[in-house]
């Protein structure tokens, strides 16, 4: 259907501007009788009513449902050419101590990056072991904390880093699994791959530098060397650029085999999702069918045993189960060349999702709280941060009839949403909630104003000397 000349080659005028496209949103995202969208059995208003707006809500079973496709698939795959499949959650696209426990209850290992992730792991009562920790730039004291504690493995990503790790361990007086991450050369994006003969990146190491790299871990006795570990982009919908990636890594790891054991291989993750309509991602089952297909191709074509796999997906499992509430504030016509769009401003913005300032991305969006028959128009969904590039969905079509004080649901948020999410202009960071059957419970809470001015110690020293020295707290107490 031919739509706003404004709007994007890819958007298409929908005939109804009210309907949820298939494949975008939480699984159990549905219209009430009234109209108004629910989530996992939960109304958008009753979760306003609640927990205020901005608000991430996760559906629980979404993102368990998916984790599990994910382990199933790639363990069953991996069972059909005689070998195994781990699948570790990339804790970088959300984490929260309950999410680390579903993940885990559902089979799942953990990726981790920083200490502060390790603690969230750690704190959700996560077996060490089942932990991973990345990383090109791991701090002494994390690096420390992981051999103290009994990470499962570590990826190291530089030369410098064999020395610290194998330091590490010696200390704590273990011996610690570790991955070597190198840059196959491929680069995928969406549909499309690259493949160069080097990367110009800040994750890793050359190929050509593995073998002397790995004989120098070799030589470590606090350390055992389990793989290579491969990561080739994001937001990848098809398994070419997989395919090549293991076909680059496979050929030095057989080499490796020639001087020792070389048990696994990591190929990453990067598993794209639909953000639009237009978006069309791999099903799981044929992704995962035709990666592990090239593997077996690549170990046959070597004439060497295939390795245990390993595979990282994050945004494929979070994102789809995580949207985000709004309401709409301002509402502006702005007309460009005879052709108009709505300027619809919401009260949050890029210190909750900065993902379309940041890489331009593209998101979808439906009014939360009512159904209508208005003609759909053309809609861009701003924040309310002091930003001209301040904006939360760059293009959609919503009712013409949005009106301030609607509700506005934002599908595919429960990746890198809030995990990139700031205090910009003072704005609190949103509240998550998880929802499951009709009810909704706090993942993680929401900041206040209180919360940022008591971490200013102008403000808290100031408040200290005005209360006699008391805080604020012992003034009350003292009061009663």
């Amino acid at each position: 259907m031919q739509g706003n000349p404004l709007a994007p080659v890819w958007l298409r005028e929908p005939h109804d501007a009210n309907a949820l496209s298939a494949g975008l949103w939480p699984s159990s995202a549905d219209r009430a009788e009234t109209g108004e969208l629910t989530i996992g059995g939960v109304t958008a208003s009753a979760l306003v009513a609640e927990h205020g707006t901005p608000l991430y809500v996760v559906d629980e079973t979404d993102a368990r449902d998916r984790a599990t496709e994910f382990r199933h698939a790639f363990e069953t795959e991996a069972r059909r050419i005689g070998t195994t499949a781990r699948v570790y959650y990339a804790g970088k696209a959300f984490l929260s101590t309950e999410v680390a426990r579903w993940m885990i209850a559902d089979g799942l290992n953990i990726d981790v990056c920083s200490g502060g992730e390790l603690q969230v792991a750690l704190a959700a009562g996560v077996d060490p072991s089942r932990l991973g920790f990345h990383g090109n730039n791991k701090s002494l004291t994390e690096i420390d904390d992981a051999t103290r504690v009994g990470v499962g493995t570590i990826v190291i990503d530089s030369a410098i880093e064999i020395e610290r790790v194998a330091a590490a361990a010696t200390r704590h007086g273990i011996v610690q699994a570790v991955r070597l991450r190198v840059n196959s050369g491929v680069h995928a994006h969406t549909h499309e791959f690259l493949a160069t003969a080097h990367e110009d990146q800040k994750f890793g190491i050359v190929l050509e530098d593995a073998p002397a790299l790995v004989a120098s871990i070799r030589r470590e006795p606090g350390l055992r060397f389990l793989g290579l570990h491969g990561h080739i982009g994001s937001q990848i919908f098809g398994a070419e650029g997989f395919a090549e990636a293991a076909s680059r890594l496979i050929a030095v790891h057989a080499a490796l085999l020639a001087d020792g054991p070389v048990p696994e291989l990591n190929l990453g993750g990067g598993f794209g999702i639909a953000y639009t309509s237009a978006d069309e991602p791999t099903p799981t089952g044929i992704l995962a069918a035709h990666i592990i297909d090239a593997v077996a191709t690549e170990c046959a074509t070597h004439d060497i045993p295939l390795p245990a796999l390993a595979f990282e997906p994050g945004r494929a499992i979070i994102g789809p189960a995580g949207i985000t509430l709004y309401e709409a504030g301002t509402i502006k016509s702005v007309d460009v060349n005879g052709a108009s769009r709505l300027y619809v401003s919401v009260d949050g913005g890029m210190s909750d999702n900065a993902r379309t300032s940041l890489y331009g991305a593209d998101y979808s969006v439906r009014i939360a709280n009512r159904v209508t028959d208005a003609t759909p128009a053309l809609v861009r969904i701003a924040g309310k941060h002091c930003e001209s590039g301040d904006i939360v969905v760059d293009s959609d079509y919503l009712p013409g009839d949005v009106a301030p004080g609607d509700l506005l649901a934002v599908a595919a948020t429960g990746a890198y949403c809030w995990s990139l999410s700031s205090n910009y202009n003072y704005l609190g960071r949103a509240p998550v909630v998880a929802v499951k059957d009709g009810e909704s419970r706090v993942l993680v809470r929401g900041e206040t104003i209180a919360d940022l001015l008591a971490r200013d110690t102008g403000f808290t020293s100031t408040r200290h000397a005005a209360d006699g020295g008391q805080s604020t707290t012992e003034k009350k107490d003292t009061a009663r």
